[in-house]
């Protein structure tokens, strides 16, 4: 059975074996990181609506080269639930492992939410389908309109 993250300006579904953190980033910005007991990671940030999806994607990589060297980076955008998301498709060695990640960002009514997961190569083939799930249930989540009016309470 699935486990609900419920907070103002952030909802989704998580596997019920995978592990929570929240985090406070700045005033006005939250992260909240769900980890598989494998190692893999999905996080969803919250950001001020006037934050721009594709300079947070680049932000990203970015960041993954700073902090791996060497990582690959190819542009991409999907769409979810009607919603436009724009970003990245990243692979990046660590540790003598290949690793992949993806980073996408999007601009709802009230914020912009960044969305990143990463994980061992093969531990990601396998879970890919858990990140899709968790990331559309999070935009469906944000649009479904008994969620916008219980952020007006």
């Amino acid at each position: 059975m699935p486990q609900k993250f419920e907070k103002p300006g952030v909802a989704f579904q998580y596997p019920d074996n995978w592990t929570l953190e929240e985090d406070d980033v700045r005033p006005g910005q939250r992260s909240v990181t769900v980890h598989s007991p494998d190692g893999a990671f999905w996080s969803v940030t919250v950001l001020p609506r006037s934050a721009d999806p594709r300079q947070l994607g680049k932000g990203a990589v970015e960041a993954m080269k700073g902090e791996y060297g060497q990582v690959e980076a190819y542009r991409t955008s999907e769409t979810i639930g009607g919603h436009e998301l724009v970003g990245y498709d990243l692979n990046f060695c660590c540790m003598d492992l290949t690793n992949s990640a993806q980073v996408r960002c999007l601009r709802m009514d009230k914020n912009t939410y960044t969305i990143f997961c990463q994980g061992e190569d093969r531990e990601f083939d396998r879970i890919r389908p858990v990140f899709s799930a968790m990331t559309t249930s999070l935009i469906e989540e944000l649009g479904s309109p008994s969620y916008r009016e219980s952020e007006k309470r």
